[in-house]
Parts: C-alpha cells; sequence; structure tokens
C-alpha cells in the first residue's frame, strides 16, 4: 500500500476488495459486455464441437464415452478456464475487445482460479439480484472491478 507523504493526512483504505498494486487501464464494463456477448458465440461452438466428439467417441466406445455428455453444462467454465488460464490471459471475446484477465500482481491467472471466476460470474447471472449486485458493485468502483473479480483478487484491464 502507497504510504502517505510527510505533513499529509493518512490515505483512505479501501472499503472493499484490495486495491490493484500496480497501475492499470481498466477495462469498461462496456467492452466487457460485448466481450460476453461475443463469448456466448464461442461457447455455442465448442459446445457443439464437443458434442460431436462425445458422439463419435460414445459410437466408437458402443455407448460407455456418452456418460461424457454430463461434462457438456460446464462447456463454458471449462472455456473459460482453457482461454483466461492460458497465455492470452482472456477468453477469444475479451481478446477481441482489447482485454486480458490479471492477478494483483499483474500476472497471468491459473486455470483453477479461472475456473472459480467463471463459475461465480456464471452464478450471479443466473439470479438477476446476484447479477444486479455483481453490476452495482462494478459501476461504483473507480476501477471497475465487478463482485466475482473482488472475490478472487482480479481484474480485468486493457492490453496496452
Amino acid at each position: 500500500m502507497l504510504e502517505s507523504p510527510t505533513g499529509y493526512a493518512p490515505r483512505p483504505q479501501a472499503p472493499y476488495g484490495t486495491p490493484m498494486a500496480f497501475p492499470v487501464a481498466r477495462a469498461s464494463l462496456g467492452g466487457r459486455g460485448v466481450a460476453y456477448l461475443l463469448d456466448i458465440l464461442f461457447i455455442f461452438g465448442f459446445t457443439a464441437l464437443l458434442t460431436l466428439l462425445i458422439t463419435v467417441l460414445g459410437a466408437l466406445t458402443f455407448g460407455l464415452g456418452w456418460t461424457l455428455f454430463a461434462v457438456l453444462p460446464a462447456s463454458g467454465i471449462l472455456y473459460s478456464a482453457l482461454t483466461v488460464g492460458g497465455a492470452g490471459q482472456g477468453t477469444w471475446g475479451m481478446r477481441m475487445m482489447g482485454l486480458r484477465v490479471v492477478n494483483q500482481a499483474g500476472t497471468r491467472v491459473d486455470m483453477i482460479t479461472a475456473a472459480v471466476h467463471a463459475l461465480l460470474f456464471y452464478v450471479a447471472i443466473s439470479t438477476f439480484l446476484l447479477w444486479a449486485l455483481d453490476v452495482v458493485i462494478g459501476l461504483v468502483r473507480p476501477d471497475r472491478r465487478l463482485g466475482h473479480d473482488l472475490l478472487l483478487g482480479l481484474a480485468v484491464v486493457r492490453t496496452a
């Protein structure tokens, strides 16, 4: 945390959420919204590809592979874990909008944290009140971090 210069009043502490440890160019909520709309299309394609692969695998294994259809509801979380936790630091929609996800140190997020981040997002968006609270938190904070970002200590920032 930054120390106050001598002769000045102490800096106020953030009421919730740890402030980012480095200067960031915050991402706009509009950019995040458009990135999510693009990601819906990519998740649909990813789910269709998984469905095709599981169908073929099930036919080859005389029906045993069809038990993998239980994975399909989590395809959005799997997509986010692979893309946000990967080298690009963001989903394909985020990359198209020039956004990336970083942790408090400004480094890449691991796949488990990316999966939990996506899970918290989908839980919030599935309930109107949680989604509204998530968005209101993002609107009142100057760094535009949403509630599920604060819980995991992540931030969505512009790439450069």
